[in-house]
């Protein structure tokens, strides 16, 4: 009986210990920022392109893109000078409750129109003497240098906020420290799109410039490392859909282009997460 007893003190000892310890050790992040850097590697969806102007109406059918993400080389992912180059994320964010972010970034994605593809043409074309005239229901094109080029590529920026969960995991895998953490990471965004657009369009004078195209929505999961408290690497998977209903793509207001598509990111941030 009396080993029973001691057995049982000893067992409620242990656990006060360990329960003690687990508070002791337990991270605090509410009240705390963080911020990111990384690159990101993106797929598109095929995408409906609508073209409209004073002579022309038509849509291109099922548009395949691609990404372009640079070769790696240290001075073009981490040189100041070569920020924009990769494919990048940057965000900054706030910890307003022990498992909650919210966060403002940009999704500096790049979005290129698959050269010398053939899609189906709707609509009509009416631009002087211009190779391409006619009207179209459903005819077989080729998407030659004298009919389109077209790319977001400085770049495809999703500017965005989001909303995330943050729950570690560490005692899923027998850990216990404030040094390190294994945590999960998932949640919800939405922004607007802010592409640098580089259009020809049907040999007419190359565009090129910045403007507000539409909206993004997006969701992710994403499993973060973080490291002598302060610092983390983190491997993210979103996916999302991209409206432009306004793409620019010529100094004439009345020419424009529209379009939607759906994306899936792949990211890798490094970061820190500090108070103030």
């Amino acid at each position: 009986m009396k080993i029973k007893s001691l057995l049982l003190l000893t067992l409620f000892i242990s656990i006060a210990v360990f329960s003690q310890e687990d508070k002791q050790k337990k991270v605090v992040n509410k009240g705390k920022f963080f911020v990111y850097w990384g690159w990101n590697w993106s797929g598109y969806s095929g995408s409906d392109i609508h073209f409209k102007g004073n002579n022309y109406d038509f849509t291109l059918r099922d548009v395949q893109a691609q990404d372009t993400p640079s070769k790696f080389s240290f001075s073009k992912y981490f040189g100041i000078t070569n920020l924009t180059k990769p494919q990048t994320n940057a965000r900054i964010g706030y910890f307003f409750k022990e498992n909650y972010t919210i966060s403002i970034g940009v999704d500096h994605m790049k979005y290129v129109v698959n050269n010398d593809q053939f899609v189906n043409i709707d609509g009509e074309i009416s631009l002087g003497n211009n190779t391409y005239n006619g009207v179209y229901t459903g005819q077989e094109v080729q998407l030659t240098e004298d009919f389109l080029r077209l790319e977001h590529t400085d770049g495809l920026n999703y500017i965005n906020v989001q909303l995330y969960r943050f729950d570690d995991i560490s005692r899923w895998f027998g850990l216990y420290s404030e040094s390190f953490q294994i945590n999960l990471t998932e949640g919800f965004g939405a922004g607007i799109l802010y592409p640098k657009t580089d259009t020809t369009l049907l040999g007419q004078e190359r565009h090129d410039d910045y403007h507000i195209s539409g909206f993004g929505l997006s969701a992710g999961v994403g499993l973060n490392i973080t490291f002598l408290k302060h610092f983390f690497i983190q491997a993210d998977l979103k996916a999302g859909y991209i409206n432009m209903p306004n793409v620019k793509i010529s100094t004439n207001a009345s020419d424009s282009a529209s379009q939607d598509f759906f994306f899936l990111q792949n990211n890798i941030l490094i970061g820190g997460k500090f108070r103030l």
